[in-house]
């Protein structure tokens, strides 16, 4: 029978699509999941780089032991895409490959071999998905938000600097096992409004515009949860500094260390 001219179009489509499959190996999974071609992304291997020499400064600095903690950021070319710190490695031995591409589902994403996740990936990806904002993830062991954790406290208003973590105090999640969806849902819930949380009996997350950013919160809330945890030494206990003084102070945190 005859071929109309839009059914010869549909065909060509297909038959090129397959091409291009062929020649990439992922096509076929870009079509599924609604994400750009290898190649439109790019060339990732500065930002797996960035996340690697955070890792190791986490290490350095102490916020973290051995290969305790993991951190991701999402792909500026593909924002359904994440990179991520691969399971149980050490830090100091990661080359750029290393680093896991995925997406939100838990997919591994691309024509190549790959290493495994970190057992977290959930909680980065979930927060990704809930929180445009956020473009980085840390996520540490440190020593006083882990202590603070354990007793399952939040940080109050005890310091103005608590404001940095976007609110009038740091919650801490409720518990859930770690790598669990129990674990990232009381991680997005605790996040709600904030930059930062506790995870009960576990540690600690940050999220920021950048890398930077997500680390540099990180030890601010590391260095308030140690100053914390030395008041609440004193029997009375800090002095909480009222929900009107907080809001007057997170106005004046819009432009906190801005020159313009």
């Amino acid at each position: 029978g005859k071929v109309s001219g839009r059914a010869l179009e549909r065909l060509l489509e297909t038959a090129l699509s397959q091409i291009r499959g062929n020649k990439r190996g992922s096509f076929s999974y870009e079509r599924k999941f609604g994400h750009p071609s290898e190649e439109d992304i790019g060339d990732l291997t500065d930002l797996r780089q960035d996340i690697i020499d955070t890792c190791i400064h986490m290490q350095s600095s102490g916020l973290v032991l051995h290969t305790s903690g993991n951190v991701s950021i999402r792909v500026p070319t593909a924002p359904k895409l994440m990179l991520v710190t691969p399971t149980g490695m050490d830090y100091k031995a990661l080359k750029p490959k290393d680093i896991v591409l995925m997406d939100f589902k838990g997919n591994p994403y691309g024509s190549r071999e790959q290493k495994k996740p970190s057992s977290e990936w959930r909680f980065h990806a979930d927060i990704y998905a809930n929180r445009s904002d956020a473009k980085a993830v840390v996520h540490t062991h440190s020593t006083y938000c882990t202590t603070l954790s354990c007793l399952r406290l939040d940080i109050p208003a005890f310091h103005y600097m608590i404001a940095a973590a976007g609110g009038s105090d740091i919650r801490c999640a409720e518990y859930g096992t770690y790598g669990a969806q129990e674990l990232s849902d009381a991680a997005v819930a605790a996040l709600e409004g904030r930059k930062a949380c506790l995870l009960a009996n576990h540690g600690m997350i940050s999220i920021g515009k950048n890398l930077k950013g997500a680390l540099k919160l990180a030890e601010i809330v590391e260095n308030l949860a140690e100053m914390y945890w030395r008041t609440i030494q004193v029997s009375r206990g800090p002095i909480i500094l009222d929900e009107a003084e907080m809001g007057r102070i997170l106005e004046k945190f819009k432009t906190y260390g801005k020159q313009k």
